[in-house]
C-alpha cells in the first residue's frame, strides 16, 4: 500500500480574549495563524481489523493511548464514515505538548483534511462541525488552515492573504494544563473581534492586543513571565505573546535576520530551554 506523508502545522494565537462562559466552556475570541513548524504524519491503508497509531520523535513521550487521533478514528468508525477501511498512522512529534500550539488537535484536523481531499471521507458541513467539536474545540481551526479570526460566538473567518512574521518560539521544560488555566479565569474582556478584518493581522494592531490567559499562567509559572520580559528587551521585536494557554512564548519579527539574532541572544541567556525559529505560513 502507498504511504502518504502529511504535514501537520502548529497554530499560534496572536491575540486571545476570554469574553464569557457558557455552562460548559469559556467563550473566547482569537486571532490565529499557522507556522512552518509541523509534525509529520505517515499514513497507509492496511488489511487489518483495527487501526494502528504510533508516535515517535522528540515530543512523543507521555502521549496517552487515547488521544485526538484515536478519538477521531473511533468516531469515524462508529459512523462508518471510512467504509470499514483501516489505517496505519505514524506521527513524528516535532510540536511540544502542553505548549498552546494545538499539536494534537492539528494532527486530527490534518487527517480530516487528507481524508476529505482523497475523497475517502465525505461529510456535510454540519457533520464536519459536529465531528470536530467531539474531538476538541480548536480542531475546526485546522480544517483548511489559514489565517483565522475566531469570534466569541464560535464563528470563524478565514483570510487567504499571507502575513509575514518571523517567529521565535520558546518553551521551557514544563507544560501548562488548559483545564487548570481556564478554571482560574474570574473576569472577562469586552469582545473586540466580532467584525473580522485583514488589518487585524498587522503588527501595529497586534501589538496593542493581549492574551488574557497570561496573567493566570504567569502567576503560577513566574519563569514564563521572566522569559517574556527578556524577549521584550531584544531589539527589533514587534511584540511578544504567549500562545493559547501556554507554555510557549512567541516573539515576532519582520525579518529573518532579526529573528536569527534574537535566537542566538536568547540561547546564550537560556541555554536549557527549547527554542526554535519559524515563520508564519
Amino acid at each position: 500500500m502507498k504511504v502518504f506523508k502529511i504535514e501537520s502545522h502548529a497554530k499560534i494565537n496572536l491575540a486571545l480574549n476570554v469574553t464569557g462562559k457558557t455552562t460548559k466552556l469559556h467563550k473566547i475570541e482569537s486571532i490565529i495563524s499557522f507556522i512552518y513548524l509541523h509534525d509529520l504524519i505517515y499514513l497507509k491503508q492496511i488489511n487489518k481489523k483495527d487501526h494502528e497509531v504510533s508516535f515517535k520523535g522528540e515530543f512523543s513521550k507521555k502521549i496517552d493511548k487515547k488521544n485526538t487521533v484515536t478519538n477521531l478514528l473511533k468516531l469515524l468508525d462508529k459512523k462508518n464514515f471510512l467504509n470499514n477501511k483501516k489505517f496505519e498512522i505514524k506521527i513524528i512529534k516535532n510540536i511540544p505538548q502542553e505548549a498552546g500550539m494545538g499539536g494534537g488537535s492539528m494532527n486530527a484536523a490534518s487527517l480530516i483534511n487528507f481524508l476529505i481531499n482523497k475523497k475517502i471521507l465525505k461529510l456535510k458541513r454540519d457533520e464536519l462541525t459536529k465531528l470536530t467539536r467531539q474531538i476538541g474545540s480548536d480542531v475546526i481551526l485546522g480544517i483548511n488552515p489559514a489565517n483565522t479570526i475566531l469570534r466569541s460566538n464560535g464563528k470563524i473567518k478565514k483570510f487567504d492573504k499571507d502575513i509575514e512574521f518571523h517567529t521565535l518560539i520558546v518553551k521551557p521544560n514544563f507544560g501548562c494544563s488548559t483545564k487548570y488555566v481556564y478554571s482560574k479565569v474570574k473576569s472577562f474582556s469586552k469582545s473586540q473581534f466580532n467584525v473580522p478584518r485583514q488589518t487585524m493581522f498587522k503588527g501595529e494592531y497586534l501589538k496593542t492586543q493581549n492574551n488574557d490567559l497570561e496573567k493566570i499562567v504567569f502567576k503560577k509559572n513566574p519563569k514564563l513571565k521572566k522569559i517574556k520580559s527578556y524577549l521584550l528587551t531584544i531589539s527589533d521585536n514587534i511584540f511578544v505573546r504567549m500562545s493559547g494557554s501556554g507554555s510557549s512564548i512567541v516573539a515576532y519579527f519582520h525579518t529573518k535576520r532579526a529573528c536569527g539574532n534574537a535566537y542566538r541572544q536568547f540561547k546564550r541567556k537560556f541555554s536549557s530551554h527549547w527554542c526554535i525559529k519559524s515563520k508564519t505560513i
